[in-house]
């Protein structure tokens, strides 16, 4: 395993983690990267380390420009363990290592290892001198743990954006503009969705923190480095934090026999009448994770369920735990159903809805085989309004 020069003299040193297909229940198909950094100056900083099975890989890859023995500072962006698990094994190589952390990300080091290690603690302005290059930190708290902040290396227009700008992609490239914006874009709106979004107004705050800097390089600890499309992805993230929507509608359902699924079909094809793109997601053929990344900009999310045993079915639970915990802001929401005879689950889904503080919509049920005449025209009078 080699380290790979990313800048003079400093090195991504990280894992690659070809197998993970979940993460924190966010389906992972194109596995990730643990991104650590090593910068060889007159004193030498390791940013950052791996999962605890990688660290072996990280090891090599040091050991490839230094001896690990020899790091004298090991920065700590976040205290998150795809991060922080190999600094256990990592300092106990590097018995006279420094470990940097936020105020938060001390006391959770601490907290995860019950560790004795010599910490000293940075905030916001703090900086670092290592020799011909200084190390500046921002704290960017709830982006997305309280202990999270980012490294900044004036004299390399370099910034170690922790969990930023990443993505989960597990590549033998290093950088954006060697596998492609359009790939990098859509696995980083994923990882917007699935993990950032709650912290839009955080993001906002980091954004703004770091807009005076002048940057030709982000380096995140997850994914490819950013080099060609900075300003394409802040741009997004721009928009992404403030929950700046498009004239889009989900539909998310599942189905028993067959009657929600009719029912979302016929609010498709309104909305389509309508000239507004929609998109139809069962359940059953399509995974949370991915759905969120069309939500991530749509205006309308429309959620649909039969009656079982006097509520949703579990997919559809499922479903709306996972974006009620995602938290988007500024949709119109619209809860619809079939039923035999009690129906509860349309009131049930609207609540959920509703306590999202989505802008409800009249919700949609019929009993037994939707009359689709009848579904069609409530439709229209429903999304009439609005559309």
């Amino acid at each position: 395993m080699k380290a790979f020069e990313i800048k003079n003299d400093i090195y991504w040193v990280g894992g690659i983690d070809w197998t993970l297909r979940d993460f924190h229940g966010y389906l992972t198909q194109r596995g990730s990267t643990y991104n650590a950094y090593l910068i060889v100056d007159e004193k030498i900083v390791l940013v950052d380390t791996v999962k605890h099975y990688l660290c072996e890989e990280m090891l090599d890859r040091i050991g490839s420009v230094t001896d690990p023995s020899k790091i004298d500072y090991i920065v700590s962006n976040h205290v998150e363990m795809d991060h922080s698990g190999s600094l256990p094994r990592l300092m106990e190589i590097c018995r006279n290592a420094t470990v940097i952390a936020s105020p938060n990300g001390e006391i959770g080091l601490k907290k995860h290892f019950t560790a004795d290690w010599n910490f000293k603690v940075v905030k916001t302005g703090d900086s670092i001198n290592i020799g011909k290059r200084n190390l500046n930190f921002v704290l960017t708290q709830m982006v997305h743990w309280p202990d999270s902040m980012v490294t900044y290396i004036p004299e390399d227009k370099l910034l170690l954006s922790n969990d930023s700008f990443g993505q989960h992609i597990a590549s033998p490239e290093r950088f954006d503009d060697e596998l492609g914006w359009e790939n990098i874009r859509d696995e980083a709106a994923k990882y917007y969705a699935n993990i950032v979004l709650p912290y839009g107004m955080q993001v906002g705050k980091a954004l703004n923190a770091v807009s005076g800097l002048e940057i030709d390089m982000i380096a995140p600890s997850h994914g490819l480095i950013w080099r060609k499309n900075i300003n394409n992805i802040c741009e997004l993230y721009k928009k992404w934090s403030g929950n700046v929507t498009e004239d889009k509608a989900i539909i998310v359902y599942d189905a028993m026999w067959g009657s929600t699924e009719t029912i979302a079909r016929i609010i498709y094809e309104v909305f389509e009448e309508k000239g507004i793109k929609a998109y139809l997601f069962d359940l059953k053929k399509n995974h949370s994770s991915d759905i969120m990344t069309h939500i991530l900009t749509a205006k309308y999310i429309c959620v649909g369920s039969p009656t079982l045993n006097n509520g949703m079915l579990p997919s559809v639970s499922a479903f709306l735990t996972y974006l009620k915990g995602l938290a988007p802001k500024n949709r119109i929401a619209l809860a619809f159903g079939s039923y035999g005879w009690g129906g509860q689950s349309i009131s049930q889904i609207n609540d959920i809805l509703a306590g999202c503080s989505f802008d409800m919509l009249e919700f949609i049920k019929a009993q037994y085989i939707p009359d689709i005449i009848e579904i069609k025209e409530l439709t229209r009078r429903i999304l009439g309004g609005i559309v």
